[in-house]
């Protein structure tokens, strides 16, 4: 019985597999076992891992789906079939470094957290765009526990191949789930709401594969208004429970398209705020905006969210509302 079940769902990856699955081979740790779901593949995939299995019998374990189930499915299934304590994910498309999972296991080891991932670098070179090296540069600076539960709700603070969790917690959790958005950062969520606590290993051991094709830049549960929709969700269940109304601090395209999602969940949106002139002591949908010194009286009586996007800013209010005495996680998040 190893220890660690490494679920790879894979689909079409003729081009990349061979360098994936050589890198989770060469893993220092050596005590575990792979399963590979083949979602339907119509290339070179299956003669391929036809190929990695003969090489490595006990440690590479295939299973196919006729046709294509997509990825939650393919996951819930290599799930189901694996044999031990401890999950861990990568995808056909990436590389891993040779000491990934030796040291998330250290990681983990600890035992202050609930899932454990690590730092990760985006290649080739020549592929990734500037919003992918923002991502990157985020991404990478959350490191303790308490860095991503502070950020959870600015975007998915973890990447999904370098996941690793209990198998128990992730059957207690429901396993993966499709819910028209992503179903990492809805995995993430769903631990967090749980009580679970997240952290990574401070080096980047993952290299993430950027292309115009990947999933997550072409399947609609990734479009930008399925981000918002998955943290309303979330939001309405825990700090806007009840009738605790939201306050939206800032009243741009990102505050305007948090305030729909939350409408959507059944929240009630009592104010935007907003530094800009021009906007103060307008409505917005039927929502008042007030100025900066207003908004900040709102303590206490709604809970906050920093709705703003430009570069800079989302610290600049943190630093704003913090001074005026609210408490972060407690009366307000940062959303954007």
């Amino acid at each position: 019985m190893p220890a660690l079940s490494v679920l790879i769902p894979i689909r079409n990856a003729g081009g990349t597999l061979d360098q994936a699955l050589g890198s989770v081979a060469a893993q220092t740790f050596r005590d575990w076992e792979a399963i590979l779901v083949d979602d339907g593949s119509t290339d070179d995939t299956p003669a391929m891992l036809r190929a990695w299995q003969r090489r490595e019998p006990h440690r590479f374990r295939i299973l196919r789906n006729e046709r294509s189930l997509g990825i939650v499915a393919s996951l819930n299934r290599a799930l189901e079939e694996a044999r031990t304590p401890l999950i861990a994910r990568m995808d056909a498309d990436d590389c891993c470094l040779p000491r990934r999972f030796e040291r998330q296991l250290e990681r983990f080891g600890a035992g202050d957290v609930s899932a454990v991932g690590c730092r990760v670098r985006y290649f080739p070179d020549g592929d990734v765009r500037q919003g992918a090296l923002h991502y990157e540069e985020w991404l990478n600076s959350l490191i303790t526990a308490e860095e991503h539960e502070r950020d959870l709700f600015v975007e998915c603070p973890m990447a999904h191949p370098t996941f690793m969790l209990p198998r128990e917690l992730l059957l207690d959790l429901g396993g993966y789930q499709d819910r028209g958005w992503p179903e990492d950062y809805d995995l993430l969520l769903r631990l967090w709401e749980a009580g679970g606590r997240m952290a990574k290993v401070p080096e980047a051991l993952l290299l993430w594969r950027e292309s115009p094709d990947r999933t997550s830049r072409t399947h609609p549960n990734y479009a930008p208004d399925t981000f918002f929709r998955c943290k309303a969700h979330y939001l309405r269940r825990t700090h806007l429970a009840g009738d605790r109304p939201a306050a939206i601090f800032g009243a741009g395209p990102v505050g305007k398209a948090m305030a729909r999602a939350l409408r959507g969940e059944g929240a009630h949106v009592s104010a935007f705020v907003d530094v800009d002139p021009r906007k103060v002591g307008r409505f917005l949908s039927g929502i008042p905006i007030l100025d900066q010194h207003a908004g900040e009286r709102l303590c206490g009586q709604a809970f906050g969210l920093a709705a703003v996007g430009q570069p800079g800013a989302r610290e600049q209010l943190r630093g704003l509302l913090t001074d005026a005495g609210w408490v972060e996680c407690v009366d307000f998040r940062c959303v954007a």
